[in-house]
């Protein structure tokens, strides 16, 4: 198992344009993928579509189209990688049919016991516009949210990859999920 450091001097060797860089990354980061796939699909709707190998390899077909991102470290790579699962499967949920907050679609409550509900798909999507609203208000808070609700990473492995306090990730994440509550609720 590579340290963070050479996993982060990868990154950024592939961020530079070094495609061997990436070919080198791929073995080391996989499994982590997979974790945080298995994360994602733990809160869809049984039957799914996509596995989570299916979910890892859209994220990262994407994440190779990306030329202009400026990788910071491991902990910023992970929150990427999660952030294009969660977009991967809003799209596919949007693809099922459901409207915007409507169509039979149940409302979201963040609340972390109900994550293995049928009624994700709409979920989903219901969570990701009010994710998206506090993105145009506060994208630190919603980058939070995504973090440690999307990508399972301690406060601590947020408030690193964002490079605040801990303190101020706790917050974030508290008033995120206030803000996100009253949100759905509407």
């Amino acid at each position: 198992m590579p340290s963070t450091a050479q996993v982060t001097r990868l990154l950024m060797a592939w961020g530079q344009g070094d495609k061997d860089a990436f070919e080198a990354l791929v073995p080391f980061v996989h499994a982590e993928l997979r974790r945080i796939a298995r994360r994602h699909m733990a809160k869809e709707r049984p039957g799914h579509t996509l596995q989570p190998t299916a979910l890892v390899n859209e994220a990262f077909l994407k994440l190779v189209d990306v030329s202009d991102v400026r990788w910071q470290d491991r902990a910023h790579f992970f929150a990427m990688a999660s952030r294009v699962m969660r977009h991967v499967l809003v799209d596919s949920a949007r693809a099922r049919g459901f409207q915007k907050r409507g169509g039979g679609a149940t409302r979201v409550t963040l609340n972390e016991e109900r994550a293995g509900t049928t009624e994700r798909a709409a979920d989903l999507i219901a969570l990701d516009e009010a994710l998206d609203g506090l993105a145009a208000i506060d994208p630190r808070k919603a980058q939070v949210v995504e973090m440690r609700y999307f990508g399972g990473l301690s406060v601590e492995e947020a408030a690193e990859a964002l490079g605040v306090s801990v303190r101020t990730a706790k917050r974030d994440w508290t008033v995120a999920k206030l803000w996100l509550l009253a949100e759905l609720k509407k």
